[in-house]
């Protein structure tokens, strides 16, 4: 196993620009009520960070590994996600959460399925059916659905992402530890969205909400970098 010592070394300078530019979005922090093309760059552009993150192993690595091109898949989505949400109250929600689902189903392709890990499937839909539960009184119309739909997506990422973390067999590294944090950060983030805009508001929403999932998506962009530096590693030895 890869050392973290080895992983900051190695990975650390390549998230500079991620952690700048989530930087400049706090300090920015340009209003909501005033969507515009630069709102939706400068929240994008961490999204846009880890893109260069991952595309900065070489494209010999995204070729060889198919778990980071579909993470890398998902962040493009998640970047749309992102722009759509900007103009949520023009009535882009719907679009948002679309690319938002679709980012899920890529992280959870590329974590698959070995090992099942079925505890952690029955955690993750005892979870995700009691956040639909609390969610449901206040859904309407489509929203019923698509958020019913939405909560088994985000549900079976988090299994997946977490499947592979098997603390007491000590069968574990810091890549399936990250993705693990990752998802589970994600998930927190999704949950304030739909509790702050279809239950009641929530204080601090937005720092929450963006906190969480900037995070996130760091962690599940790290989560695919281990190949590589087990490759590193064995080089030196």
């Amino acid at each position: 196993m890869v050392s973290p010592v080895t992983v900051v070394k190695s990975e650390g300078p390549k998230l500079v620009p991620f952690l700048k530019a989530t930087c400049v979005y706090f300090v920015l922090w340009l209003p909501t009520s005033s969507p515009s093309w630069f709102s939706a760059l400068i929240k994008c552009l961490p999204i846009f960070c880890l893109w260069v993150f991952l595309l900065a192993h070489g494209f010999s690595f995204l070729c060889a590994h198919a778990s980071a091109r579909r993470i890398l898949a998902g962040l493009i989505f998640s970047a749309l996600g992102d722009a759509f949400l900007i103009w949520q109250e023009q009535g882009y929600f719907v679009h948002g959460l679309l690319m938002f689902a679709i980012a899920h189903i890529l992280y959870s392709s590329a974590y698959g399925m070995k090992p099942l890990n079925l505890c952690a499937g029955l955690v993750y839909t005892a979870v995700s059916s009691l956040i639909y539960i609390l969610l449901y009184p206040y859904l309407c119309g489509p929203f019923t659905y698509l958020v019913g739909v939405y909560t088994i997506l985000i549900g079976f990422m988090g299994w997946r992402a977490t499947a592979g973390l098997q603390l007491a067999n000590d069968l574990w590294t810091w890549t399936k530890l990250s993705a693990c944090i990752g998802a589970v950060l994600f998930i927190a983030s999704d949950v304030t969205i739909a509790v702050n805009k279809f239950c009641f508001p929530v204080p601090y929403s937005r720092t929450i909400i963006m906190a969480t999932y900037y995070a996130g998506q760091m962690l599940i962009a790290l989560s695919v970098v281990e190949c590589q530096d087990v490759e590193v590693a064995r080089k030196r030895i």
